[in-house]
């Protein structure tokens, strides 16, 4: 299929949406990154969509859809299913209009995302806890929708949605008068990715759209593989604002025909990646957010080039943040977890000591003495001083003889332990 024949959402709907949502959505500033542009040799905007007041670009698709419901739908109310920006995103929106909505979240939504629901809701949106997953909140959701004759407000998979979020693209177009070489966006069910993809196929046709998966959720990436849209049968929902199941029926065609390529990036990488944007630059942003600069060291020689990172969001929960440094520390090869079978005599860790090099450190030690056994096991985690000193640190331990087993890559027992 050519891209001429394609279901793009027109540039004229676009425009109108980018109308609607004046003075609701910020048209949020294209800020060059020294640091990322002195580090690629390349010119490196990011579109800082974090600086929207519900911290995500969610409300540009939440608010074109209501815009386009009759007087009687928004009389009735809306509905949606949602454990993150697409909830405050509709939850604003209902503020906004006047209109009613009930938004069910699951049972075990962080509760400082709860309250912002609630906060940017205000009178006109109940929220709901219902079930352990999103699935459980969506089944719910729909269940209500039909009962109660409310509309069902999707977070990705509607061309109003779509059109608003394209509203991203006209404004990184107006924002430089500069050729933009390259747009690398985070995809999840593909509303972002096909609204910037619609935008820049009809206005800038030889700029490089890239787009950016988590690794354990490459639902988009799978899809097109395939042909066609699939489901995945699980995913690591991490990466909260970009992992989806399945992408959107609406969303697959455009993204397949208009995006150039997509790469799939590492959640530990994004960590990593989060903690050098806080770090470095000041800059707090969620996993899904930091993506497209993740990705960067992925896409080959930049130099010379003009690139937009879409930065999406900045809804990251500060509570999340040991489990950021873990993450990044794993990925970079530098925190390992193990079991060891120490004897059951005093002086057991000390000599285990003698197998760390000089800048290794023990950051997590667990062990209970086993009665009437000569052995007993402990969980060690080892934090070396460079990734280069793990095989060093396994000769150690082999030549000791040593029985144990390393645990970083069996992700269930690891996830029991750890």
């Amino acid at each position: 299929m050519t891209t001429s024949e394609v279901k793009l959402i027109s540039v004229e709907e676009i425009i109108k949406a980018r109308h609607r949502l004046r003075g609701v959505a910020l048209e949020t500033p294209l800020m060059r990154s020294t640091r990322l542009s002195a580090l690629y040799n390349a010119e490196i905007y990011l579109k800082r969509e974090d600086l929207q007041e519900v911290r995500s670009y969610k409300i540009r698709g939440s608010y074109n859809k209501m815009t386009s419901l009759s007087q009687e739908e928004r009389e009735r109310g809306v509905v949606c299913a949602s454990a993150g920006n697409h909830a405050q995103g509709l939850a604003f929106a209902c503020n906004a209009m006047q209109v009613k909505g009930v938004i069910f979240m699951p049972v075990v939504t962080p509760s400082q995302k709860v309250r912002k629901v609630r906060l940017f809701g205000g009178d006109f949106v109940e929220v709901v806890l219902i079930g352990d997953t999103y699935d459980d909140a969506y089944s719910e959701s729909m269940r209500v929708a039909k009962e109660r004759g409310l509309t069902y407000v999707h977070p990705f998979d509607d061309p109003k949605t779509i059109a608003g979020q394209g509203t991203v693209g006209l404004e990184i177009l107006d924002a430089t008068t500069l050729p933009i070489d390259m747009v690398v966006m985070p995809i999840g069910g593909g509303g972002l990715s096909a609204g910037i993809g619609s935008v820049f196929r009809q206005l800038s046709p030889k700029t490089e759209l890239v787009g950016v998966e988590p690794s354990g959720a490459p639902a988009m990436f799978n899809s097109i593989r395939a042909g066609e849209v699939v489901t995945l049968d699980t995913i690591d929902s991490f990466v909260d604002g970009a992992a989806v199941r399945r992408v959107g029926d609406h969303n697959f065609p455009i993204v397949r025909d208009t995006i150039s390529r997509i790469e799939l990036v590492d959640e530990g990488k994004v960590c990593g990646v989060m903690l050098d944007l806080y770090n470095e630059d000041g800059l707090v942003v969620e996993p899904a957010g930091a993506m497209s600069i993740a990705v960067l060291d992925q896409l080959g020689d930049l130099s010379g080039k003009h690139i937009v990172c879409v930065v999406s969001g900045g809804n990251n929960d500060i509570t999340r943040t040991p489990e950021i440094q873990e993450r990044a520390l794993m990925y970079a090869g530098l925190k390992h977890y193990f079991i060891v079978e120490f004897p059951q005599r005093s002086g057991a860790l000390r000599d285990f000591l003698d197998v760390l090099g000089p800048k290794d450190d023990i950051t997590h030690f667990e062990y209970t003495k086993k009665h009437n056994r000569a052995m007993g096991p402990a969980l060690v985690g080892i934090q070396l001083g460079s990734r280069d000193d793990f095989n060093q640190l396994i000769a150690r331990m082999d030549a000791r003889k040593l029985r144990y087993e390393h645990l970083n890559d069996q992700p269930i027992l690891f996830e029991m332990l750890i």
